[in-house]
């Protein structure tokens, strides 16, 4: 069977009405067509999966069209998982192709970005064994690499918020594979053919040895989004319109990024988030849930200044500076006179101070100035009086 033709938007809801009405149907939380690369010796494993467009929590039509166009294709999606992979072929082209017939003429730019995957495809004499539709229906640990890189691109492109999905297992899902340029290699491969590829030419110049690309070999970055070597942010990253990413000892890991413009000189470890404002100097460092942290993601408030070489293992509220070369770590002794106290009351009302504090009893307040005695090293914590401001010209 194959789906007929669709005349006007009406028939396409009864379409889908009935596709929602079909015995088990779930709605996915997530779903999307991708291009899968495949190892050169092992061409079942899937290496990296590239999606033009995902849908998260959204187009709910276009999820059931597909649905019922892989059921007339005679592929039976699997609602009793928490996913579902599958490879298209030219019959369910066709008949997305006859389900979204009433959009097809106005998919273009923003619109329909669902047809204009299918029109894309439908241009293709044979689209082979390297596409694949990915439903996630949970977002439970994920057991696929679509699955992997469909909530990687929703972290990346702001559709899902960062530390919000379960991404549990996903390093030993992904292979481990040598990128050139945006195509990744197997290893084995690569060492068994290293003679006659170094020999005839075609060994490949490799940038990287990693599970994860690059955050710019998938996602388009904001306007005004600066990405000074493509190398400082991994793919899962989220960089919200005005982050600047300098080169040298800044880097940007996945599931981490910025909530606004911020100057990146530093390190922004995984689940790590800065807020709009700050600046991350050169070579500062914010410690991720596996360097020091007890687990606790951290955060960074608006406006604040983590300076050169410093490192900060405790969330911070708005309007902080830690000095240049400090450690600031959950378990660090401060002082706090009674005068710096009275000050930090004032934007930190509820707060309990005291003379002696960890600093981790300070975590998420607001105008902190961590600073360190010259004479006798002692770490004090004062009200910051320096505003924090970057540069619009450059955000």
């Amino acid at each position: 069977m194959a789906i007929e033709n669709i005349v006007t938007v009406e028939d396409f809801k009864q379409l889908v009405e009935s596709a929602k009405a079909g015995e088990g149907y779930r709605e996915p939380i997530a779903f999307g067509i991708t291009r899968v690369d495949r190892g050169q010796k092992n061409a079942e494993k899937i290496l990296q999966a590239t999606f033009p467009i995902i849908n998260w929590k959204e187009n709910y039509g276009s999820a059931a069209v597909f649905i019922k166009a892989l059921a007339e294709s005679k592929i039976n999606v699997d609602f009793s998982g928490s996913e579902f992979v599958a490879t298209i072929n030219d019959n369910f082209v066709r008949n997305s192709m006859a389900a979204f017939a009433p959009y097809i003429a106005e998919a273009t730019g923003d619109a329909h970005r669902n047809v204009q995957v299918i029109k894309a495809l439908s241009h293709l004499e044979d689209i082979g064994k390297n596409y694949r539709i990915v439903f996630l229906f949970e977002d439970d640990a994920p057991k696929s690499v679509e699955a992997v890189y469909l909530k990687l691109y929703a972290l990346s492109t702001g559709k899902a918020e960062l530390r919000s999905l379960n991404l549990n297992g996903a390093f030993g899902v992904l292979s481990n594979v040598a990128w050139s340029g945006r195509t990744p290699y197997e290893l084995e491969y690569l060492r068994e053919n290293e003679i006659e590829m170094k020999i005839n030419g075609t060994y490949p110049t490799i940038e990287s040895v990693d599970k994860f690309p690059r955050y710019l070999q998938h996602i388009i970055p904001a306007e005004n989004t600066r990405i000074l070597d493509s190398s400082k942010v991994r793919m899962g990253a989220q960089l919200a319109a005005g982050t600047t990413v300098m080169p040298g000892a800044s880097y940007i890991n996945f599931n981490a990024g910025t909530l606004g413009p911020v100057m990146v000189e530093g390190r922004i470890s995984s689940s790590a988030v800065v807020g709009s404002g700050s600046d991350v100097g050169g070579g500062a460092s914010i410690l991720g849930v596996l360097s020091g942290t007890d687990g606790n993601p951290i955060t960074i408030g608006r406006n604040t200044l983590l300076g050169a070489n410093s490192t900060t293992g405790i969330p911070l509220g708005d309007g902080c500076i830690v000095d240049g070369g400090l450690a600031i770590f959950a378990g660090t002794k401060v002082y706090i006179s009674d005068v710096e106290i009275f000050k930090l009351k004032e934007v930190n009302p509820h707060a309990t101070l005291s003379n002696i504090m960890k600093a981790a009893d300070l975590a998420g307040l607001n105008g902190l100035h961590f600073r360190s005695d010259s004479q006798s090293g002692q770490y004090l914590v004062k009200r910051s009086t320096k505003e924090v401001k970057l540069n619009e010209s450059l955000h």
